[in-house]
């Protein structure tokens, strides 16, 4: 089974500051669990061919960054072996000076029947929901950053 999904959201930064949160580190400020772990370069620097792993169990995740083009641009192969394959791409464009706009696309193959049932549980609403849960996410975290 092989999907496609896509979605924007808005980030009330930037774009510089916005697509920061859309990197492997960046994503810790906003997303609940996230701890990436380098493999290589073991610092973590972003760049192509940048390694590293996520989860544990059946949703340990091996992450490698394909394409990249800061700020506009970041894209990943992303593997949760035993379940599914495929790449998330994230394309971020200025709105003004302050806001940007995000498109999160995930192109996504099943790799065995764990992946089928996962696949098929991300259709088009859960996708929206779960990009949806991201902009929610990231702005709370703009919020408390500027609290401080």
């Amino acid at each position: 089974m092989h999907i496609v999904r896509s979605h924007s959201l808005v980030v009330e930064k930037p774009l510089a500051e916005a697509f920061a949160f859309f990197t492997p580190e960046g994503e810790r400020a906003w997303a609940a669990g996230w701890e990436p772990r380098y493999h290589h370069p073991a610092d973590g620097k972003l760049e192509r061919g940048l390694v590293f792993t996520t989860g544990g169990g059946a949703e340990h995740t091996i992450w490698t960054v394909v394409r990249l083009d800061p700020p506009q641009l970041v894209e990943y192969i992303r593997t949760t072996p035993g379940s599914r394959t495929g790449t998330v791409l994230v394309q971020c464009a200025a709105l003004g000076e302050a806001r940007t706009r995000v498109t999160v696309v995930y192109s996504l193959t099943s790799l065995a029947t764990a992946g089928e049932r996962t696949l098929r549980d991300l259709d088009e609403g859960a996708f929206q929901r779960f990009i949806e849960s991201w902009e929610e996410a990231i702005a709370k975290a703009i919020a408390r950053r500027e609290e401080t």
